[in-house]
């Protein structure tokens, strides 16, 4: 991976399998088993996606197989009842699809996984046409990210406008993801600052600093 990837085009999965409103029950378990996902989009026209099957639609079939559920049961999940009758995508689907476009930032993608506890999302342009989709573990890939590249980004964008030499001399290592900063800080008081905008760096697992040496004497009466 080069650079830093912010946004969802960045690490989504291109090539994607998806179903029509007509595809069956079986069709649908026998495409999740093949391509190995939880989910697919539900497509129609040209490819705008109009929905999603998930495990979670299919399971109800299972579920109420060889139960007769009691009249509470119905009413507390009617929505479910119905899919175990359905038979078709178009029945299954739960609709509209929630998805995101390609140029989300990968930050709001993994809020909207999160809030709507789903496992991935269907990537779609302005037309709401499919283009991708992006999983926990695509959005996962940014830890995989080199430290030096981290470091070099480090140095670039926060180091040089926080703690500008000559005043300051500042050191940066990472390792394993984790950003140590060192040397002199002419004015500590921006290290609160600096953590939040390294922990804003794509591939950053956490912050450390070592603020042993202190700044020079000339310096000192900022600090207080």
């Amino acid at each position: 991976m080069h650079g830093s990837p912010h946004i969802v085009s960045d690490v989504m999965t291109h090539t994607v399998a998806a179903i029509g409103r007509n595809a069956t029950f079986k069709e649908i378990v026998r495409m999740m088993h093949d391509w190995k996902v939880s989910a697919l989009p539900v497509l129609e026209g040209e490819g705008r996606v109009v929905g999603v099957v998930s495990e979670a639609d299919l399971l109800p079939k299972e579920e109420f197989r060889d139960s007769d559920p009691d009249r509470r049961t119905q009413l507390r999940r009617l929505s479910d009842l119905a899919k175990a009758g359905a038979v078709t995508a178009g029945e299954l689907m739960s609709s509209p699809a929630l998805t995101v476009q390609a140029d989300t930032t990968l930050a709001q993608a993994a809020r909207t996984l999160a809030r709507a506890r789903v496992k991935r999302l269907p990537v779609v342009d302005e037309l709401g046409m499919l283009q991708g989709i992006v999983s926990r573990a695509d959005l996962l890939k940014v830890f995989l990210r080199d430290d030096e590249d981290i470091a070099e980004e480090v140095r670039r964008e926060v180091v040089s406008y926080l703690f500008p030499a000559p005043a300051s001399a500042v050191r940066v290592a990472v390792r394993e993801g984790v950003v140590k900063l060192g040397g002199r800080m002419r004015d500590t008081s921006l290290v609160p600052v600096a953590a939040r905008l390294i922990r804003a760096v794509e591939g950053v697992v956490d912050v450390e600093f070592d603020l042993s040496e202190h700044a020079p004497a000339a310096a000192r009466g900022t600090l207080q």
